[in-house]
């Protein structure tokens, strides 16, 4: 259970505080599929852009290196390398308050980490320690703490799933009614997401034990 709750830290931060290629909400990449007399979706070089939570990284062509914006949470996306007919205004960074919602609920995640690890492994941390772990408020906090995070942190990722999802589906409508003179380029939600609901899924399992053992204590006190 240790193991899960670490992996879920790991992939829940990793789309966050990671800005690369590698994990992204949109990526924005080089493609014909949305070109009405391309008669395939052909893989091509080109322009790309990858967002994220905190900023985005660019780069020109398939082999070329990445250029990222500073990490803020007033999101700066950068949109140089994509071609003047490019609808990037399309493509606009959420309100300020959802990253910090997401920084919110990273932090009551990263307590709730700490302190289920800690109970869990009260019986090696000598008597006083184990006496002190013991008490019902700290289980009871770290309980809570947990399912507000898990709350909030999901509820956060749900927004930014569905401004760019809107964004994705504006971003391509509006290059396929271009036609051949738009640019080749297609928009697509990125794999960050994927490794989100992932996270929630490990997250969820200690928080389900953690309220699972408050019900049973409370019953034996009744």
């Amino acid at each position: 259970m240790i193991a899960g709750l670490s992996k879920a830290v790991t992939l829940y931060l990793a789309p966050v505080l990671a800005l690369d290629s590698n994990f992204a909400l949109l990526t924005v990449v080089p493609s014909t599929a949305l070109l009405v007399e391309a008669g395939s979706s052909q893989a091509i070089d080109g322009p790309s852009v990858f967002i994220g939570v905190l900023g985005s990284c660019s780069r020109p062509n398939n082999a070329a290196g990445l250029t990222c914006t500073s990490a803020s949470l007033s999101s700066q996306y950068n949109f140089a390398v994509l071609p003047s007919n490019a609808p990037d205004n399309l493509l606009s960074a959420p309100t300020a308050s959802t990253p910090v919602f997401v920084a919110i609920a990273i932090a009551f995640s990263v307590l709730f980490f700490i302190a289920f690890t800690l109970i869990s492994f009260r019986h090696k941390m000598g008597s006083k320690i184990a006496a002190l772990l013991d008490r019902p408020l700290l289980p009871r906090a770290s309980a809570w703490i947990g399912v507000f995070g898990f709350i909030l942190g999901i509820t956060s990722f749900l927004i930014l799933r569905m401004w760019f999802g809107k964004a994705v589906q504006d971003f391509n409508n509006s290059i396929a009614a271009q036609g051949h003179q738009g640019p080749e380029l297609i928009a697509a939600i990125g794999n960050a997401f994927t490794m989100v609901w992932v996270a929630y899924a490990f997250y969820a399992v200690p928080i389900i034990s953690s309220l699972t053992k408050l019900n049973v204590t409370s019953a034996k006190q009744i």
